[in-house]
């Protein structure tokens, strides 16, 4: 695997269109290669940004949230969240490397992951090429920040495991590889989460790779979430005093769609306690 980090301008929001940074910094891409894009030059693009005089940030991580921790149960104030399947601190919301805003993650990523693959075929006559939209994230119980994919398109994200041998002839039972996380984290890391200004790379000579000519299906995507009674970590999150976020609305936000991608949080057919109260669908 080989990864090449694109240096950039400045994006700031005067920048108003993804496909312009793409057309004067990526000259060239191959076949069968994948092209990572950190989210936060796509909310800037789109206008995802908050200004810092309008609202606080405590407010807004509520607001974007659809589920969040106090952040006076954090010794860091930092408050936990969950959204679009993620759990998350401060629902992804950034003050790095932007002045006098907050970004906040892209609305609708998957689309405009789709987009990108979209935009790249065309462009440079591919058939097959991938796109991943990048976040960092932490680890409990480890120091540090690793990147993850929020979005992809192109390629399939999972490899199964399950049913195969082991080196020693032994049939794996739960193993499935995230490719599309494992990918964001190695461009993440070159790309970097400081000053670098590098918020594009390319990655290819990617032979472990399955390039598919379309964008993932419905059915791709939601495997990549788990239901909370097979979630190694349920018992935990089950058990935390969550707190409704604006994002949630019990009338019409129904509990099936709150999953969370290694760690997550849903109770087919019934709801989620939130501070004494029980969230259910309108069904």
């Amino acid at each position: 695997m080989k990864i090449r980090a694109i240096k950039t301008h400045k994006i700031t929001p005067a920048d108003k269109n993804i496909f312009s940074i793409l057309d004067r910094y990526v000259v060239e891409i191959e076949e069968n290669s994948i092209l990572a894009v950190t989210s936060k030059i796509v909310a800037i693009c789109q206008g995802d940004i908050v200004d810092k005089k309008s609202i606080s940030k405590r407010d807004l991580v509520k607001r974007e949230s659809q589920f969040y921790l106090a952040p006076e149960t954090s010794k860091y104030g930092i408050t936990l969240t969950i959204k679009d399947n993620f759990l998350i601190p401060t629902v992804g919301i950034d003050e790095s490397n932007i002045e006098n805003f907050y970004a906040l993650w892209p609305r609708d990523i998957q689309r405009t992951a789709n987009k990108i693959r979209s935009y790249l075929t065309k462009r440079f006559e591919l058939k097959k090429v991938g796109v991943i939209v990048t976040d960092s994230k932490t680890t409990p119980l480890r120091l540090g920040t690793t990147g993850f994919a929020l979005a992809h398109s192109g390629f399939l994200a999972l490899k199964n495991y399950i049913g195969k041998p082991d080196l020693f002839g032994n049939d794996l039972h739960v193993t499935r590889a995230n490719i599309a996380d494992g990918l964001a984290a190695a461009a993440v890391t070159l790309m970097g989460e400081g000053s670098e200004q590098t918020p594009i790379a390319v990655i290819n000579d990617l032979k472990f790779v399955k390039f598919v000519n379309r964008n993932p299906s419905k059915k791709e995507l939601a495997n990549l979430n788990i239901d909370i009674k097979d979630d190694l970590y349920g018992e935990l999150i089950r058990n935390a005093n969550w707190k409704p976020g604006g994002m949630l609305s019990p009338k019409s936000w129904f509990i099936h769609t709150c999953q969370i991608r290694g760690g997550g949080i849903l109770w087919k057919g019934g709801g989620i306690a939130v501070e004494n109260e029980v969230f259910h669908s309108d069904e």
